[in-house]
């Protein structure tokens, strides 16, 4: 404390430092200890993973899929024999299967893969797809299987779920088959239902003009 004194620093300033020098190691101390609580914490509660890390998709059954990929290289081609598939018919599965979508697997996407994996031959057979696949999964960073599963799950070929009918009033009353007058009103039976062939035929006449009410009469009278 002399020492310092002597060297022109006042008594209130030696003892300031003096404090300062003593929190220093408190400090660092206090760090450590932060340091040591979170690496425990961590430890105790492991880092989750994402859903999408964790979930895998299960391969489908590989007989079904063979059995579209049969259907659907005959779809439009009366010469195919199921064993091999064109890229156009392809991509017609796809995008009934709704994996060529505007955001994601495109048209130009299948044709890329489709060349590496046939050699430029026009068709592929059922192991060659197979890597086509595996080729479009691997390029858009997709699950192979979720797109063997929605091609599986696409129904039929040429099946698009059905004509969904427009609901409004407009609709409804041009529908409805009781408001209908003339030859339009006999095409179709009480219930609305259309009678086909019996209701695009004109009925025998009777001799009377239409809505004549007194039919019975006129008919003893003739009599």
């Amino acid at each position: 404390l002399l020492q310092e004194m002597s060297e022109g620093k006042t008594a209130e300033e030696v003892v300031m430092n003096g404090k300062d020098e003593a929190s220093k190691p408190s400090n660092q101390d206090e760090k450590e200890k932060k340091v040591a609580n979170a690496e425990k914490k961590e430890e105790k509660e492991p880092t989750k993973a994402k859903p999408d890390e964790t979930k895998s998709v299960q391969e489908p059954d590989k007989a079904q899929l063979k059995e579209k990929f049969k259907l659907f290289s005959k779809f439009g081609d009366k010469s195919a024999d199921g064993s091999t598939i064109k890229l156009s018919q392809s991509d017609k599965w796809f995008k009934q299967a709704g994996v060529i979508q505007t955001k994601g697997v495109s048209t130009t996407d299948t044709g890329i893969a489709f060349r590496k994996v046939s050699k430029k031959a026009p068709k592929i057979s059922f192991v060659d797809w197979n890597k086509y696949l595996d080729e479009i999964a691997t390029a858009k960073k997709m699950d192979v299987n979720t797109i063997k599963t929605k091609l599986v799950d696409c129904g039929e070929p040429g099946f698009t779920g059905g004509t969904k009918v427009a609901k409004s009033a407009a609709v409804d009353r041009l529908t409805d088959a009781s408001k209908y007058g003339g030859a339009h009103k006999e095409r179709f039976d009480s219930t609305g239902k259309g009678r086909g062939k019996e209701g695009r035929e004109d009925a025998k006449s009777d001799g009377y003009v239409s809505g004549y009410k007194n039919k019975k009469g006129a008919d003893s009278k003739m009599r």
